[in-house]
């Protein structure tokens, strides 16, 4: 399936940058989307993970500069971060010629790596994509395929599965892939063992005020070593910490981030629930569905969107504050999992404090109606729809 509102991005961002980092995790479909922008134009794909790709760059400048008239795609480029101080050189060189747009597009599988690299030799020279799992304007052409969406989760394989046991398989495989091979070349060695049971635990916990003291009980480790691991699932795009707004309100906020698994279909699969029915039932269902919605909402949000949640001591709340860039303002996004919109007078008290400019609550349904007269009962897609409208 082409991500084509990924693949437009990326190649709008090689029209304007000389270099464009693609940072997404694992199996999300970097290099599909990579190859198929290669086959349109002169291209050299060079996969950091192969022996015999990373033997020809041996001399990396020499090699480099015989395909300048080439878009040079580099995999997996944390195998190589070496590459980065050449890169600076080579289009330093290459802009002096003439060559100042298209000419490196680097792939990576966790952000906080790439862009600490690029950030100390590329600055002013690359341009960011983001690139996640499947979301809803891609695949949910209706109800049932937004439900699948929501009970495999948006990686491509899992998402299209021919069935949901052999989905739920395939993302237990990707857990311990992840584990075993992947957690050891982006960070300090954890136990595979030890980053499962946080990684459970997190899932069990979704949406939950992050509790570093409480998790570090359960694993017989430290708060501090606990933050150390969650700020590596973080780093690797598997993780979302959603921090608190921080307002002027006069009243006592909380101060602790939420915390969430981001993918759907990974947290299914940690809880070892593989069905609609199984999920349904399950008690995490709710904030389980919270977590898709926002994952959804982010993944379609304009740039430079800076999302939060609100909450007081006093159970003034909001699910998601999104503050827009440009002239679009803060909107509230109360999120329900039932078919019904309904608001809270938490959701009310907690709109009088920060003052939104606009309200919602996303329900499960599609239909889209007032709810009073500044709170919108929408569905999750027409929302979608309407953040990514915005320019």
């Amino acid at each position: 399936m082409i991500r084509r509102r990924v693949q437009q991005q990326i190649e709008e961002a090689l029209a304007r940058q000389v270099a464009v980092a693609v940072v997404g995790p694992r199996q999300v479909g970097k290099t599909t989307v990579a190859l198929q922008i290669a086959d349109q134009r002169k291209s050299l794909y060079l996969d950091l993970e192969s022996t015999e790709d990373r033997a020809k760059l041996a001399e990396p400048a020499m090699f480099l500069e015989a395909f300048e008239d080439h878009l040079v795609i580099l995999d997996e480029i944390h195998r190589a971060p070496e590459l980065f101080q050449i890169l600076r050189g080579l289009i330093d060189r290459g802009r002096r010629s003439g060559r100042k747009t298209g000419r490196f597009l680097i792939l990576g599988s966790a952000s906080i790596d790439l862009l600490r690299q690029s950030g100390e030799s590329l600055a002013g020279r690359i341009e960011y994509v983001h690139m996640g799992p499947f979301d809803v304007l891609e695949v949910a052409e209706d109800d049932a395929q937004l439900r699948q969406l929501w009970v495999r989760g948006g990686f491509p394989e899992s998402y299209l599965a021919l069935s949901d046991r052999d989905s739920f398989k395939l993302r237990k495989s990707f857990i311990r892939t992840y584990l075993e091979r992947d957690v050891a070349q982006f960070g300090p060695r954890v136990a595979a063992e030890t980053l499962d049971r946080l990684w459970t635990m997190l899932a069990h916990n979704q949406a939950a005020l992050l509790n570093a003291s409480k998790l570090a009980v359960g694993l017989s480790v430290s708060a501090p070593t606990i933050t150390n691991y969650i700020d590596l699932l973080v780093d690797l795009l598997l993780v979302r910490r959603l921090q608190p707004l921080h307002a002027n309100v006069g009243k006592r906020l909380v101060k602790s981030p939420k915390i969430f698994v981001r993918d759907s279909g990974l947290v299914h699969a940690l809880l070892g629930v593989a069905d609609f029915n199984a999920i349904s039932g399950h008690p995490v269902a709710g904030h389980s569905w919270e977590g898709f919605v926002i994952e959804n909402l982010l993944a379609v949000a304009p740039d430079l969107t800076l999302p939060s949640f609100y909450r007081t001591s006093a159970g003034a709340e909001i699910d998601l504050v999104l503050d827009l860039p440009g002239r679009h303002g803060r909107w509230a996004i109360e999120i329900k999992r039932g078919a019904a919109a309904k608001t809270e007078k938490g959701f009310h008290l907690a709109c009088e404090d920060i003052k939104p400019s606009r309200r919602f609550v996303v329900y499960a349904g599609d239909d889209r109606y007032p709810l009073s007269e500044d709170v919108e009962a929408i569905g999750l897609k027409p929302l979608a729809e309407l953040l990514s409208s915005l320019l």
